[in-house]
């Protein structure tokens, strides 16, 4: 079964994986307000319609999260992926230091919810990880 593009923009694109089961994400560049609030919502109904629980994150090129974001993140957008069923998450780490030191607080927040998560800085081996799980 092919990979479906379940949302495509200049900033970012979400696909779903029917083999591995699991939603992947990349950014193609920082992102930040409604253009990220639309890319994880678009990740989060294809998490839903298709029953998965497998998330791939490739924020290699994001940059640090504006603290609305990260608010949103937190107290909106993952608790309603939680809820909707997402229990692994392979997260490949910003390239920029900057874009990597809000990721520790994330990851800690997101367990909280029930999601294990694994970090990563290579992407072949993070997918490995997340179609093991």
């Amino acid at each position: 079964m092919p990979v479906e593009t379940v949302y495509s923009a200049d900033w970012a694109t979400v696909r779903y994986d029917p083999a591995g089961k699991y939603v992947f994400h990349t950014f193609h560049k920082p992102i930040h307000g409604q253009h990220l609030r639309d890319t994880l919502n678009a990740g989060l109904e294809a998490l839903i319609a298709h029953g998965a629980h497998k998330w791939l994150s490739d924020d290699r090129n994001n940059a640090a999260l504006e603290p609305e974001d990260f608010e949103f993140s937190l107290t909106d957008w993952g608790p309603r992926a939680a809820q909707g069923g997402w229990k692994y998450w392979a997260l490949v780490v910003p390239e920029s230091l900057f874009g990597r030191a809000d990721m520790s607080e994330v990851v800690t927040a997101y367990y909280n919810l029930g999601v294990t998560v694994r970090v990563f800085v290579d992407l072949e081996e993070a997918r490995a990880w997340l179609i093991s799980q």
